[in-house]
C-alpha cells in the first residue's frame, strides 16, 4: 500500500509542477505549436519551461515521463527513444532504465547522449541542468485538461518530426471520447460517483485532469463538496462515502493496493452502498488512470461500459 504521505507528496508535487511555468492554473494549456507546424528543423517549442529550440531531429531521446513515453510510440517516434524511466512501462519494448522521475540525475540522464529529453517533473532543476549542457528539453507536467494534454502531445510531434502524426492521433482520441458519451443516456446525469486514489480516501476532484475528462459522463463527483481547500485531491471519510452513496466507485488504486470490489464491499458499512449492490464498483488500471496519454481512450470506455452496466440495472 502506498503510505497517505507518499500520494499527497505526490499529488502536491504533481499541481505545482503544472503551474509552476506560470501563476495563472492552466497556463500549459495555452502553448501552442503553431510556430513549428512543420517537420522541417530547426523548430521552436512553446513548451511551459519556455521557448525550446531544436536544430535537428532526434535521434537519441530520454523520456523521463511514462506518459510522454506512451506518446512518442503512439506517434511513431518509438524506435530513437534510447532510455525512458523505471515507471515507463508502456509499450512493454520501451528501453527501461534506472532513470527516476521523482530524484532525477543530471549526470544518469546524460550518460545516454541524448537530443532531447523530456520530463514531467523538474525537482532539482534538471531542466537547466541539461540546458547548460546544450541539450534541449521539455517540461511537460501534469496535464490539467484534456485541451492541455493534446497539446503536449502535439509540441512531442512537432519536437521529433512527427507532427502529422500527432496530430492525427489528437483527432482521433478525440473522436473516440466522444464517442464513448455520446453513447450514454440522458440518466447517466442522474448518476454520482466516487473516485479513490487509494484505500484511505484520498479522492480527485472535477476540478483534477480525471475529473475533467470524465465531466463528460454528466455523472456528479461526490469529491467535489470536500475540496475545501481547492487542492483537487481531497481525504474522505468512510462516513461521508457511505452518507452519499454513490451510484458507481472508481477504483484507480488495483495495482498500487490491492483494491477490489470484494475488499470494498468488506469495509464495514460499505456493503449497504449502491454501487456494491448493483455490481457498479469499476477496477481501473492504475497506470492508465494515472497518465494524460493516448490510453485515456481505454480508460473511457471502461468507465462507460461501468455507467451504462449501472443504468441498465436502474431501468
Amino acid at each position: 500500500m502506498r503510505p497517505i504521505s507518499l500520494i499527497v507528496a505526490l499529488a502536491f508535487a504533481l499541481v505545482f509542477a503544472a503551474c509552476s511555468s506560470d501563476s495563472t492554473p492552466g497556463a500549459g494549456a495555452e502553448t501552442t505549436t503553431t510556430e513549428a507546424a512543420t517537420s522541417s528543423f530547426p523548430v521552436t517549442i512553446d513548451a511551459p519551461n519556455g521557448s525550446v529550440t531544436i536544430e535537428a531531429e532526434p535521434q537519441r531521446i530520454v523520456s523521463i515521463s511514462p506518459t510522454s513515453t506512451e506518446v512518442l510510440y503512439a506517434i511513431g517516434a518509438g524506435p530513437r527513444v534510447v532510455a525512458v524511466d523505471t515507471l515507463s512501462n508502456h509499450p512493454p519494448d520501451a528501453p527501461v532504465t534506472d532513470l527516476t522521475g521523482f530524484t532525477p540525475n543530471l549526470e544518469a540522464i546524460a550518460a545516454y547522449d541524448p537530443d532531447l529529453v523530456i520530463l514531467s517533473y523538474d525537482p532539482s532543476d534538471i531542466v537547466a541542468g541539461l540546458e547548460a549542457i546544450g541539450v534541449p528539453v521539455i517540461l511537460h507536467p501534469t496535464a490539467l485538461s484534456l485541451d492541455d494534454a493534446f497539446t503536449q502531445w502535439e509540441q512531442i510531434g512537432a519536437a521529433t518530426g512527427r507532427l502529422a502524426a500527432s496530430v492525427a492521433l489528437v483527432g482521433e482520441v478525440q473522436s473516440d471520447i466522444d464517442a464513448a458519451f455520446a453513447s450514454l443516456p440522458d440518466s447517466a446525469s442522474d448518476l454520482t460517483y466516487y473516485y479513490e486514489l487509494e484505500p484511505s480516501l484520498y479522492s480527485a476532484t472535477s476540478t483534477t485532469f480525471i475529473g475533467e475528462l470524465l465531466s463528460g459522463t454528466d455523472m456528479t463527483n461526490i469529491a467535489d463538496d470536500q475540496d475545501v481547500d481547492g487542492f483537487g485531491y481531497p481525504q474522505l471519510s468512510a462516513e461521508y462515502v457511505v452518507a452519499s452513496n454513490p451510484d458507481l466507485i472508481l477504483l484507480a488504486d488495483t495495482i498500487c493496493c490491492g483494491q477490489t470490489a470484494d475488499t470494498v464491499a468488506a469495509r464495514p458499512g460499505w456493503d449497504t452502498l449502491t454501487a456494491v449492490r448493483t455490481g457498479s464498483v469499476i477496477e481501473l488500471d492504475d497506470d492508465v488512470a494515472s497518465r494524460w496519454g493516448p490510453r485515456i481512450v481505454d480508460l473511457v470506455d471502461f468507465v462507460v461500459a461501468g455507467i451504462l452496466d449501472a443504468t441498465s440495472v436502474g431501468a
